[in-house]
């Protein structure tokens, strides 16, 4: 049994999460990552949000790096570059999501490491992309909600723009770019031949809002700020308060609509003169919301979600993440996997999107303390250990 990755070397240069989780997913499908860490800090993740005891080792970092291994180089010496460029020589795939020209400026780009393996895939991540006049600039997931136009098209009236509560882009980006390096490798397969990525957030996002921009591109339509409601304008698809809490309910078609009447015991409502289609539900949102959010006060959330599924109306409750864990659907996928650290209690790492019959993805290593792997990996090049002690001692590794 052979992973779609195995025998794959990867050189990965990222840290936060749209990279390292794209790399992630390479990992999780059996290839060989190296992951490259500056001495002392690495990955800035390794911090971020952190309450635990180890703080080189965050929740996310956990979940955006399993399967690598680490290695520390201080990319400022000459001897870390020159370690670098032999590692090149068994390496398939470089990742990198400095800002534009920042990897030139080390000797690191895709035309110098290119020569030294004509077959390279290199893949760039930044905000912006590494053309245009914006190139340069850093980016984080919140600044490209912003400048991309999903800002403001999420949230209400009275709040104004707002961004989400998780990072969107950046998870979106890794997987894109995770694909665009799948996509990469077949090439490479079939041609023999390299290439070179450029992914972009700011392109992911707009990707996201397809639908969204295709829709101003073509016929000039413009929603914003929407808060619940579902872009179709139809007022009995939105989210409804319940006696104790709330529900999501998407009743487009006029048959959801008689079923969800029927549910709540208000048919006879639907022969009212603003209520009878749905153009004409369109135009009197507010006397259909105040219908709905009337008689669903009259049970539970739990209760309606007995009934209303049951009509084949697309209804969901709103859940919150202790709630989502323990849902049945979620316990019999495996998204989300526990994994045993000897030193440490066992940690939970979320996986990938979809399961297979074989060969799927799969979690074989623990995510690795800094520099970790500094010394098998340089011993693989051949040097000794008074070597690498020496490299240590001047700051290298």
């Amino acid at each position: 049994m052979t992973q779609a990755f195995s025998g794959i070397q990867i050189l990965d240069f990222t840290q936060v999460f749209a990279g390292p989780f794209a790399v992630m997913q390479l990992a999780l499908l059996g290839a060989e990552v190296i992951k490259i860490e500056q001495p002392g800090t690495g990955d800035q993740t390794r911090g971020l949000m952190n309450a635990g005891k180890d703080q080189n080792l965050s929740p996310s970092f956990l979940t955006m790096n399993a399967n690598k291994r680490s290695l520390t180089l201080n990319l400022k010496s000459p001897e870390a570059i020159k370690l670098l460029k032999r590692l090149i020589e068994t390496t398939d795939v470089v990742v990198e999501n400095f800002k534009a020209g920042t990897m030139a400026k080390l000797g690191l780009d895709y035309e110098t490491l290119k020569a030294l393996k004509p077959d390279l895939i290199y893949c760039s991540i930044t905000g912006y992309g590494q053309s245009g006049p914006k190139a340069g600039e850093a980016a984080y997931d919140g600044a490209i909600q912003a400048a991309s136009g999903m800002m403001s098209q999420n949230g209400h009236l009275s709040t104004g723009p707002t961004r989400t509560g998780f990072m969107p882009v950046d998870m979106a980006t890794a997987l894109s770019t995770a694909f665009a390096i799948s996509a990469a490798l077949h090439r490479k397969a079939k041609t023999g031949l390299g290439q070179h990525i450029d992914s972009a957030m700011l392109d992911t996002a707009i990707v996201m809002q397809a639908s969204q921009f295709s829709n101003y591109l073509n016929q000039g339509q413009l929603l914003g700020l929407q808060g619940n409601a579902s872009p179709t304008g139809q007022p009995t698809a939105n989210v409804f308060p319940t006696q104790d809490g709330f529900i999501q309910i998407t009743a487009l078609k006029q048959n959801q609509v008689e079923q969800l009447f029927h549910a709540l015991d208000c048919s006879e409502r639907l022969q009212d003169p603003g209520l009878m289609n749905p153009d004409q539900r369109k135009r009197n949102p507010d006397e259909v919301n105040a219908l709905i959010c009337e008689k669903l006060q009259y049970k539970t959330t739990a209760a309606w979600m007995d009934i209303l599924p049951k009509q084949g109306i697309p209804t969901a409750e709103v859940k919150s993440i202790p709630e989502v864990l323990a849902d049945p659907q979620l316990l019999e996928r495996a998204v989300i996997e526990q994994v045993t650290d000897p030193d440490a209690e066992p940690i939970h790492i979320i996986k990938a999107g979809y399961e297979t019959d074989r060969d799927g993805p799969n979690i074989t290593r623990l995510p690795p303390k800094l520099g970790e792997h500094t010394d098998e990996i340089l011993q693989a090049l051949d040097l000794t250990s008074e070597e690498i002690d020496s490299l240590r001692s001047q700051g290298v590794i």
